[in-house]
Order: structure tokens, then C-alpha cells, then sequence
């Protein structure tokens, strides 16, 4: 079997039902078969060669983004054994990364606030960004949207979230005045669209492409790389990522004391300890606390 074909078959199966699960997959797998030669017997690959091709692909990112990857190839490669198609085990040379826990994830209001009244930023991605922090929802599932699943009166929008399950997420005013403009008059098609139309040899499936004007949707990892461009420090460090300003939305309604259960409603998480990760209160909530901890007496004039 060639890789392509099963590649192919692994996003049709069940564990790729979800649309999100299946793009995030796709996203991977295409890559690794593209550097790997979609053609090529997939029995005749060696783990040597698959892990470096992870490595040549992805060996400079971050641990988070190597092991969420690596995570990819590994379920492909586990539904293959499962599957009696003959294909490579990943060597240990292909373990996962360490990854370290960022204490200061969650953005400022200010800083969120002067990177969405720049002038600079273009309407997509000032309308992307706006809406992941407003609606605190993941950025899959946002760029997933397509037209037809916005309510533009009630502010909300039907998504598919993690498991399959259909449900709402609401945004604020400043996502209210751009959606429109963005839409421009669209009525059918992906919400998000990329600059260009997609050249033939890689047409992507009818669903992602919008009707009016041929582009494709915007993907994942091009709504990241555009966000870490425009927030980059420029020293060699690396900017925002997308998953922050989710984690940023219900840091900041965690410190103004939003219930527990409320948040959980406005993030869809259903473990109640994991929405407590997100209830840890920013630096410019203990900076205020600390305040009140202060017995020095005032200066006189």
C-alpha cells in the first residue's frame, strides 16, 4: 500500500469523524507523505527515515507543537498496526519533548487590546484574533466556521467541538462591527479565507473552498505563523500563540470573580479542573492584590 492511499484511509475511518480531528491529521500526515514520497511503498520506509523526516519538518518548534505532531504520525502509524498494514515503528531517536510550563501565558488586556487597534493588522486577522478572544473559544473551532453557521444578530455561531458535540459560542461588539465586512456580502462557504486561490495540484475537498471567490479556508498553521509575525518581539523570540487568547479571555474573567460554572459555560469545558487552570489570575490581578497588603504609611506631602 502506497502511503498516500493509506493515509487516505485513515482520515476517512472513524477516528477521523470529527471535522477538526480530521483536519488537524490531515494537516500533519500530508506534509510527512509529501517529504516521505506519497507514492512510495509504505511497508518500505524505515523508522529512521519517518523520524527524520519529523525532525526535518518540525525538529526546530517548540515541544508543544513536536509532540502534538509526533501525536499524529503515532495515531496514524497505531491504526495501521491495528489494521495489519505493514508500515514503520517511530525509534527512539522520535520521543516526545519536555515541555515547559509557561506561568505567564495569559496576555494583558493591554497588550491584547494595542494588538487589536493596530493599524497595520488586516481585517481577517484583526477578526480572527477578536473573535478567539471574545467568544474564548479554540482556534479550530473558529476556523472551522463557516458563513452559514453564524447567528450575526444574536452574536453567536454553531461549532463543533471536541467529541462531535454541536454548540454555541458568543462574541462581543468589536467582533459584531467586523464580521460584516469580512463576510462582505458572502453567504455560503469558510468564514476565514487565505489570500490566494489553492493551485490544482492540491485542491482541497468542495466544503473548504468558498463558493464566491475560490480561496480555500485558512488554515492552522497560517493563522499561527501570522499572529506569532505581528507579536514577535523581534530579538530572536517567539510571538503569541493562537491558544493564548483563549487562555487569556477566561484568565480575565476569572479575575473579575466570574463563578466557576459560568466560566466553564463560556469556555465548553465539561472537568471542572481543568477550567481551574484557567481561573489563575493574571500579573495585573496580583499586582492589585497586592495592594492591599500594603502597611506602610503614606508619604505627606
Amino acid at each position: 500500500m502506497t502511503i498516500r492511499t493509506a493515509v487516505d484511509r485513515f482520515l476517512s475511518s472513524p477516528r477521523c469523524a470529527n471535522p477538526n480531528t480530521r483536519r488537524a491529521y490531515a494537516s500533519v500526515l500530508d506534509r510527512v507523505a509529501e517529504r516521505l514520497g506519497a507514492h512510495r511503498q509504505l511497508a518500505g520506509v524505515s523508522g529512521d527515515r519517518l523520524a527524520a523526516v519529523l525532525e526535518e519538518l518540525w525538529g526546530a518548534a517548540m515541544p508543544a507543537t513536536w509532540n502534538r505532531n509526533r501525536a499524529a504520525v503515532a495515531a496514524f502509524l497505531m491504526w495501521c498496526a491495528r489494521n495489519s498494514i505493514a508500515a514503520p515503528a517511530l525509534p527512539a531517536s522520535a520521543e516526545r519533548r519536555r515541555e515547559h510550563v509557561d506561568e505567564t501565558k495569559a496576555l494583558s488586556r493591554a497588550e491584547i487590546e494595542r494588538l487589536l487597534t493596530r493599524r497595520d493588522v488586516p481585517l481577517r486577522e484583526k477578526t480572527l484574533w477578536r473573535m478567539l478572544y471574545e467568544t474564548a473559544a479554540r482556534a479550530s473551532e473558529i476556523l472551522a466556521l463557516d458563513v452559514e453557521n453564524l447567528d450575526l444578530d444574536a452574536r453567536r455561531a454553531a461549532v463543533v467541538s471536541k467529541g462531535g458535540t454541536v454548540e454555541y459560542v458568543y462574541w462581543a461588539s468589536g467582533t459584531a462591527r467586523l464580521l460584516p465586512r469580512l463576510i462582505a456580502g458572502r453567504t455560503r462557504g469558510p468564514l476565514f479565507l487565505s489570500e490566494r486561490r489553492p493551485g490544482s495540484a492540491r485542491r482541497p475537498p468542495a466544503k473548504d473552498l468558498c463558493p464566491t471567490t475560490g480561496r480555500a479556508r485558512l488554515g492552522y498553521d497560517r493563522a499561527r505563523v501570522l499572529l506569532d509575525q505581528y507579536t514577535s518581539p523581534g530579538d530572536g523570540r517567539p510571538g503569541w500563540d493562537l491558544h493564548q487568547l483563549r487562555h487569556s479571555a477566561a484568565t480575565h474573567l476569572g479575575e473579575q470573580q466570574i463563578g466557576l460554572g459560568l466560566l466553564m459555560a463560556k469556555t465548553r469545558h465539561r472537568n471542572p479542573r481543568t477550567a481551574m487552570r484557567y481561573l489563575k489570575p493574571g500579573a495585573e490581578a496580583v499586582t492589585e492584590v497586592t495592594a492591599l497588603l500594603d502597611i506602610a504609611p503614606p508619604r505627606q506631602g
